[in-house]
């Protein structure tokens, strides 16, 4: 998600200045995308001159400025709502790639790199867990989002784990020469997102 819709959403809610809409944002998602302030009055810049939001008469004492949003702004923030999240640009995981890395790097201790994230991964877990048990005890305003959100790390977390048994299965099962062995041109034109990517040319 990025910050443009984050701020389109709460200001769909009633005018808010760049401060209060920085903390409802980390309070809402339990402050797991902290945003700094800088980030918020940049963004509304750029929504106040694509005629997305509009500031609601002038500063306050302390110099804020409330923003509001326009009809424009509204029907942005209606479509974005029910607009699928695109899954097709993959984001860079950098376990993923560090991993990919390692099997073709010489020198590279690879299970030992893999328990080692597995040892930190589920330590976060146990983390989340802990949070879980606390957030249910202590239900407020914003329980259900903080708890949709923390639900979503716990899975994600379990899943890496799942994957990380997975790529020390299939280490233990390949040849030392194969796992080191670098992929080449002929590799790539056959990965997955070659193929894809020539299938929807």
């Amino acid at each position: 998600m990025s910050v443009k819709q984050g701020l389109l959403a709460l200001l769909a809610e009633e005018p808010m200045y760049g401060a209060r809409l920085r903390s409802e944002f980390e309070a809402r998602t339990g402050g797991t995308w902290p945003l700094n302030v800088g980030q918020v009055y940049t963004t509304l810049a750029r929504l106040e001159r694509d005629g997305l939001v509009e500031p609601v008469g002038g500063s306050d004492d302390e110099g804020r400025i409330a923003y509001r949003l326009t009809d424009a702004g509204r029907t942005e923030i209606d479509a974005w709502w029910l607009t699928p999240v695109d899954r097709d640009s993959t984001p860079r995981d950098e376990l993923v790639i560090k991993l990919a890395l390692a099997v073709t790097a010489p020198g590279v201790d690879v299970p030992r790199v893999v328990q080692t994230q597995r040892t930190a991964t589920l330590k976060h877990l146990r983390d989340l867990t802990r949070l879980k048990s606390r957030a249910s005890d202590e239900p407020d305003a914003h329980d259900l989002a903080w708890q949709l959100v923390l639900e979503n790390l716990l899975f994600a977390a379990e899943a890496e784990v799942r994957w990380l048994d997975h790529v020390e299965s299939t280490l233990s099962r390949m040849p030392a020469a194969a796992v080191r062995r670098a992929p080449t041109v002929d590799d790539v034109a056959g990965s997955p997102a070659a193929l894809a990517k020539g299938a929807s040319a």
